[in-house]
């Protein structure tokens, strides 16, 4: 008999950036455990495609086309979801960006991998980094403070922030993706202490190495891939089910005294 605890039966749940990786998988798994669901990202086949698979499973799910870096359109998110079921138990921040390239040109060294890699031997431009705080920091942002008024009147809500093992360990390349997950994960610390006398639970779920559409990058070179694989302490990539497995985790009763947190669910890396 499952544990019920666990159970998600009649909560309804937003995931941003739902359309596609750890968001789509995020929000399949919140399906199985129970939950009626609002997918939200950019692209609309991608969440009616999501939305579909949900609905499949037996649960409601609406499809909003939204871009989570606008700040209407993270309200239009919520207020769609409050019109819908009344409530909104759980928020998902998953929507976010990824890139692989140095600060400035590095004389005399261009891997391999780098010749897949756009504008490698450019400078980092203002607008990549501000592209990069919009995608991984400011969606954040945007949506808590969208859904924080209707959490804060139920008295009660989840808030999972998608980060990364980034946010603990930097990397080579990555120096505008680890910055902005460290961010993340301070910003969830911080709004949990802000928002513990509601009952309101944030959380940042940090997975590993994780094969989705945007590390592509990095596991579509199967020399890069083993070399990645060979540093995780248990020898294998993160599963997209591991990741939403942990989110029922921390979407639902069980993880109602932990607060504040960033769990990082990387195999071994940050240890």
């Amino acid at each position: 008999m499952p544990l019920k605890e666990f159970d998600l039966s009649g909560k309804a749940a937003v995931v941003m950036g739902g359309g596609r990786g750890i968001g789509k998988g995020i929000a399949l798994i919140l399906a199985e455990a129970g939950a009626e669901l609002l997918v939200a990202a950019r692209t609309a086949e991608e969440i009616e495609q999501t939305a579909s698979e949900i609905r499949q499973l037996g649960r409601k799910c609406v499809a909003v086309s939204a871009d989570a870096t606008k700040a209407d359109d993270a309200e239009k998110v919520i207020s769609t979801a409050v019109s819908e079921w009344g409530s909104v138990d759980i928020l998902v921040n998953s929507a976010g960006l990824g890139t692989r390239k140095p600060i400035v040109p590095l004389p005399g060294y261009k891997p391999a991998w780098a010749e897949k890699q756009a504008n490698f031997s450019s400078p980092t431009s203002e607008e990549e980094w501000y592209q990069m705080v919009d995608a991984n920091l400011t969606t954040i942002f945007l949506a808590t403070r969208a859904v924080g008024p209707q959490m804060i009147k139920q008295g009660k809500g989840k808030i999972i922030n998608v980060c990364s093992v980034a946010a603990v360990k930097g990397f080579a390349y990555q120096v505008l993706y680890c910055t902005t997950k460290a961010a993340v994960s301070m910003y969830t610390q911080s709004l949990a202490l802000e928002w513990a006398r509601y009952n309101i639970n944030v959380n940042a779920l940090a997975p590993g190495y994780v094969a989705t559409q945007m590390t592509a990058m990095f596991f579509g070179d199967e020399a890069m891939r083993r070399t990645l694989i060979s540093s995780v302490p248990l020898k294998r990539l993160c599963q997209l089910r591991e990741v939403g497995l942990l989110a029922v985790y921390l979407a639902s009763e069980a993880s109602d005294y932990l607060t504040g947190q960033t769990i990082y669910l990387d195999g071994g890396i940050s240890a």
